[in-house]
């Protein structure tokens, strides 16, 4: 008589799964929303990419109106995951799918924008109300508005921010304000983090886009920021000894309208695909223009 061993299932390896990543449970979706959970956050994503930005809860602290990424390398949205567990699986760990482990603090990060005024940005603090728009699986859309006080005036941003699906970048429409009517003219700076100057910074103004590559983590980053070339007045990078002031900057002004158009985002070598400098300066060239 034959004798069979039972194994049970759960305890034979999945094959083909690398032990440090995650089976992907669902399917690729972009997603928005607010965080009230953790200090007002909003946060953003597609199956590349996903970022957030603080809200009124911090508008006391060293944070404004900065870009902070999260690093993901799984295509499935991770947001309400990382959130959810953070009280037992900090998402400044790599626990499989990504992370944050890329630094803001008063620093436009990957993207803020800031009031340009003599040779310095002036960023607007926390945001202080938010609106979703629209929130698909192929395209979610957003408003944030930002009002501070800034040398007696009162500069407003009303910023409109889409991600699809498919893309390492962004878009934004932001609309400025000098004491509550649209800032026509005014100069203003989109800005790229160089972290005090570890990051390598570098540009193409003939198609609008600033860049940073830089060692974060064991791995590497790159992070842009891109507008229409016709609309910008100088590239500035900017070294300073002070904590978060350097930066590579667009330097533009608004339309009649008080607005300009950007984009942002970035490319992580730990997800795979964007793994050089050159391919993310490749990726740019071939992706912006706007």
């Amino acid at each position: 008589m034959k004798k069979y061993v039972l194994i049970p299932l759960l305890t034979m390896p999945l094959m083909g799964l690398a032990s440090d990543t995650i089976a992907e449970p669902v399917k690729r979706a972009t997603f928005c929303r607010f965080i009230p959970e953790r200090d007002d956050d909003f946060a953003w994503e597609n199956d590349h990419i996903a970022f957030r930005v603080y809200g009124p809860a911090l508008r006391q602290g060293k944070e404004n109106s900065g870009i902070d990424c999260w690093l993901k390398r799984v295509h499935y949205p991770i947001i309400n995951k990382w959130y959810g567990q953070m009280k037992t699986k900090s998402y400044h760990k790599d626990w499989g799918e990504g992370l944050d482990n890329y630094h803001v603090g008063s620093s436009a990060g990957c993207g803020g924008t800031g009031i340009w005024l003599n040779g310095k940005r002036k960023p607007l603090n926390t945001y202080t109300q938010h609106q979703v728009i629209e929130t698909t699986p192929q395209r979610s859309m957003f408003k944030l508005s930002y009002q501070s006080l800034i040398d007696g005036v009162t500069y407003g941003e009303e910023k409109t921010i889409t991600i699809e699906l498919g893309k390492r970048l962004f878009d934004v429409r932001s609309v400025f304000f000098q004491n509550g009517k649209p800032a026509v003219d005014l100069p203003v700076c989109i800005g790229i983090t160089t972290h005090d100057g570890a990051a390598e910074a570098f540009s193409n103004q003939k198609t609008g886009w600033v860049a940073a590559w830089e060692s974060i983590g064991g791995s590497e980053l790159g992070t842009a920021a891109s507008t229409d070339p016709r609309r910008i007045d100088h590239i500035k990078v900017v070294k300073s000894e002070k904590k978060d002031e350097s930066h590579i900057f667009i330097i533009t002004k608004t339309d009649e309208h008080g607005a300009i158009n950007y984009r942002a985002g970035y490319g992580w070598k730990k997800a795979g695909a964007i793994t050089t400098r050159k391919a993310w300066a490749d990726y740019l060239n071939k992706n912006t223009k706007n």
